[in-house]
């Protein structure tokens, strides 16, 4: 039923921009013979507005992956810099926490590790919602922070890096295979806020992946029971998407445009200071629309980055109002 509302939305909507681009040309044609300009303008400007819903739409159908349709976990974790990179890895949670919940997505927390005086050290959430791994999956990467530093009494400029890690949930469509012999499981106490139970007990589970040396853990539920079962869909969920990325690596190996995903390769840039610009450096893409763009407007990077992925254009500066 998810993947038949999906379709009837696309068809629908491609039908629409087929009505409204008739309805304008229609319109533009009567408003000449009578000679009636106001109406011409007025024709000309629907144009342009359906041109960039054309846009959009042509983007969407750039989500024809065999996990686009699915859910996601984002991963955010700090990278060296203590607590100047902890808050930076609060900073890029909140953005995309605030980028689902525009689009109306449900997001759901699932880990959580505070750093020692602010910000965090990681963080896991589940971003639920169509094309939800579609549209985020191209934000796996280092994000790189320039600013004065509020942490620095000497108010001296400081850059930062969090690494950013998106995977798609894995339904009962696609089969993971896990073996017992291949895990380690570790409980603990969860951080954060306490309550009756959750600080009690050793309700927390990290599970490691000893093949590929994948860690997980989950902490959001009171039992170590759905704990445990949130943490092994979550390393289904991982072992899935580097399955992937050996297919998109493979794809993509003779390709100029294609970017390594790890530290030292960063994906975009966040500068505050000295002036203001985030600049995504594998589309060219750029702002100085800084504050809108840490408050979740991404969507003038992720279609770039979808568009590349799809055409494997090389990078060429663009700004953009976001």
């Amino acid at each position: 039923m998810r993947e038949r509302t999906r379709l009837a939305n696309a068809i629908e909507a491609t039908l629409d921009v087929e009505r409204r681009l008739a309805d304008a040309a229609g319109m533009i044609e009567l408003a000449e013979a009578e000679n009636e300009p106001a109406l011409v303008a007025e024709a000309e400007a629907a144009l342009k507005a359906l041109r960039e819903e054309a846009h959009k739409r042509e983007i969407e159908s750039l989500l024809s992956g065999e996990a686009d349709g699915n859910d996601c976990y984002l991963e955010v974790h700090a990278g060296a810099g203590g607590t100047e990179s902890q808050d930076w890895a609060e900073m890029l949670m909140r953005m995309y926490v605030r980028w689902a919940e525009a689009r109306d997505f449900k997001v759901e927390w699932l880990e959580e590790s505070p750093g020692e005086e602010a910000g965090l050290k990681s963080a896991t959430v589940a971003i639920k919602g169509p094309s939800a791994y579609g549209w985020a999956k191209v934000e796996s990467g280092v994000h790189r922070l320039v600013r004065i530093s509020p942490f620095d009494s000497n108010a001296r400029r400081h850059t930062s890096f969090a690494a950013v890690y998106v995977y798609p949930v894995v339904n009962e469509d696609i089969d993971v295979e896990v073996l017992d012999k291949d895990l380690k499981v570790d409980t603990y106490r969860a951080s954060g806020a306490g309550g009756q139970h959750v600080n009690k007990t050793e309700s927390a589970i990290r599970i490691t992946h000893l093949p590929t040396g994948i860690v997980v853990q989950c902490q959001s539920e009171r039992s170590q029971h759905k704990n445990r079962a949130s943490a092994m869909s979550m390393l289904k969920a991982r072992l899935y998407e580097q399955e992937l990325q050996k297919r998109e690596a493979g794809r993509l190996a003779e390709e100029a445009a294609k970017s390594d995903i790890g530290f030292g390769h960063q994906i975009r840039s966040y500068v505050l200071h000295p002036y203001q610009m985030v600049k995504d450096l594998r589309t060219g893409v750029q702002t100085s629309s800084t504050g809108a763009v840490l408050d979740g407007d991404l969507d003038a990077f992720m279609s770039a980055a979808l568009a590349q992925r799809i055409s494997g254009k090389a990078a060429k500066i663009e700004d953009v109002d976001v």
